[in-house]
């Protein structure tokens, strides 16, 4: 990407985020405008209670926003930021559904002048009310297997299944707005609104997750032309295809893979580019730790790939200093291979790559030799992290790199990593807008 390119890549950036940012607050305006000209429901507990499920339904809608993967938002903001506002959204929901239905069944029970458990089993009788209790069940449910301890315990593969609840949920949700919505009933604008809002918050899930990624895998009809072991755990996948520069992909960045007839048709896992695109072939490197991952060396030769994306913004156009420090670890070293094969990434650039032992190191071989082609420095770094052994120490930082604060800083690998790495940065004054991460996170 030259001088040029980089520099309206960012100024569309800057464009995109002031849109988004413009979409949120004219929203949320919206919402308080249709709420006062609705006027205040039969008592204070159900005002609240409808001016929560108007709330409830916008969230609701930004939430589909974020999982479907708009092409605008993931360029301006990144998969990692979007995943953190996907957890923090879904957070909202979960408070907002219990608080909705709770508010307007305590409204209902004082204008009836009956118990709040009457009223939940009147009210139930209901199929519209009905529909939006099963949909409120539904959200408890996925925020509930969403939660850190809860899902250490399943598989990425099972995690990514109960997701497919939200589509029920949406469905649901929608149903019960159609029979109990109110305050955007209010008149032709409002209604036009409203449901333009739903119609472009569906259309872009549809669009992003369903048609977008079928026109590409009919286009460039992806295959499986080489299946390399790297180590006795992983695994590299060479794919080829075709016109697979109109892809537009570039290093750093992340496809969805499902590999269909050798894994069930749900299981999909985000693999980062472990080479740079060249527009001929794209490779993925992975750990056999899933059920995906693990089966990939099983693949044979042909076998039909579908991949969604390119995502991420984990990429050299997103720099905004000359020279740059990558830092992995792991089976994190896959993108930051990639970008450092990158024509993009110009000047110095240090490599911390950080692994248990130098068997452990996965493509060690092809970094040693990008090094020493781009005269980079590349710093193994080996051991056991204990109290005498911090490898991402502020003071070890500064000794490996001692211009770090005049980097560019990328980030990849397992979250605790990442984490100490980001904390000491922090410490080390190395503005923010210089640091990119990726904590190989998915929304949606």
């Amino acid at each position: 990407m030259t001088q040029p390119r980089v520099l309206a890549f960012r100024r569309s950036n800057r464009v995109a985020r002031v849109a988004i940012v413009a979409f949120i607050v004219l929203n949320l305006a919206a919402v308080q405008v249709m709420f006062a000209a609705a006027g205040p429901a039969h008592n204070l507990l159900g005002t609240i209670g409808r001016l929560l499920g108007l709330y409830l339904a916008l969230v609701m809608a930004f939430q589909l926003l974020l999982v479907a993967r708009l092409p605008m938002v993931d360029r301006a903001f990144g998969m990692d930021r979007l995943t953190s506002w996907h957890r923090w959204t879904g957070m909202t929901i979960f408070w907002l559904v219990l608080a909705h239905p709770t508010f307007v069944l305590l409204g209902f029970a004082r204008l009836d002048g009956i118990s709040f458990l009457d009223e939940v089993v009147n009210l139930a009788k209901q199929p519209p009310v009905l529909l939006g209790m099963i949909a409120a069940g539904l959200i408890l449910v996925i925020v509930t297997l969403s939660v850190r301890v809860a899902r250490r315990r399943l598989s990425y593969e099972t995690w990514h299944a109960i997701h497919f609840l939200l589509y029920v949920v949406v469905l649901l949700g929608v149903l019960h707005q159609v029979y109990e919505g109110t305050a955007f009933k209010v008149n032709l604008v409002t209604q036009a609104y409203w449901w333009g809002l739903w119609t472009f918050a569906l259309g872009s899930l549809l669009a992003g997750r369903l048609v977008v990624p079928l026109i590409r895998n009919s286009r460039h009809r992806l295959r499986v032309a080489a299946v390399v072991s790297e180590s006795d755990d992983t695994v590299s996948v060479h794919v080829t295809g075709r016109d697979l520069d109109r892809l537009h992909a570039r290093a750093g960045q992340f496809f969805l893979w499902r590999f269909p007839g050798y894994n069930k048709w749900w299981q999909v896992n985000p693999f980062s580019l472990s080479a740079a695109p060249n527009g001929r072939s794209l490779r993925l490197t992975a750990k056999g730790i899933g059920t995906t991952s693990a089966g990939l060396r099983d693949l044979p030769i042909g076998a039909k790939v579908y991949a969604e994306g390119p995502y991420g913004a984990f990429t050299a156009a997103h720099r905004t200093r000359g020279a740059t420090v990558l830092i992995a670890g792991g089976i994190g070293i896959t993108p930051i291979r990639a970008l450092l094969e990158d024509p993009d990434l110009t000047g110095h650039v240090v490599v911390l790559y950080r692994v248990r032992s130098a068997q452990d190191a996965v493509l060690l071989g092809e970094l040693r030799n990008l090094a020493d082609v781009r005269q980079a420095r590349l710093h193994l770094l080996t051991g056991r992290t204990g109290t005498d052994y911090q490898p991402f120490a502020p003071e070890r930082l500064l000794a490996l790199v001692p211009d770090i604060t005049a980097r560019d800083v990328y980030v990849c690998g397992p979250n605790p990593m990442t984490t100490s790495v980001l904390d000491s940065l922090r410490r080390l004054r190395v503005p923010s807008r210089q640091v990119h991460a990726e904590r190989f996170r998915l929304a949606g």
